[in-house]
């Protein structure tokens, strides 16, 4: 949206159905991502760990569930989508960068992109419901949303 490219071609998805090798079934898989989540990681990065590490190449398939899903059933979801937080804090990290290099023209667009960017999705979320209708972002209060 942001650049001259036109994209990238899309992989293809898994399988739909859950292959005879599988090694773990659903209900191992919603403790690993439990666990996990205990651990204080975030559900992109359970999925990198859990199709890495263990093997499993898509939660969904597995346990008719979305990792996001299973963090929500068990009352470990965060507050903010993850998607947005990421936003924020590459925020954060571009104003940070501002102060030191207060004529960086290019910094000065990235903070413009990334604002747009976080305002669109807070849109997106209000109208799903996922945040409330009066919840406003404030890019003045940054560091209060990722604490």
């Amino acid at each position: 949206m942001h650049s001259r490219d036109k994209g990238k071609s899309r992989s293809t998805k898994p399988i739909k159905k859950t292959p005879s090798w599988a090694p773990y079934k659903g209900k191992e898989v919603e403790k690993l991502i439990v666990k996990y989540r205990k651990m204080d990681k975030s559900s992109s990065e359970i999925g990198s760990i859990l199709r890495d590490a263990y093997g499993i190449h898509s939660v969904k398939c597995i346990t008719n569930k979305k990792i996001s899903m299973i963090l929500e059933e068990n009352d470990l979801g965060k507050e903010l989508p993850e998607d947005l937080l990421n936003l924020i804090k590459k925020m954060i990290a571009i104003k940070q960068h501002k102060e030191k290099n207060n004529h960086d023209q290019v910094a000065k667009r990235g903070l413009e992109l990334t604002n747009s960017k976080i305002r669109r999705l807070v849109k997106y979320y209000q109208r799903t419901k996922k945040l409330p209708d009066n919840w406003k972002f404030d890019p003045n209060r940054l560091k209060m949303y990722v604490e």
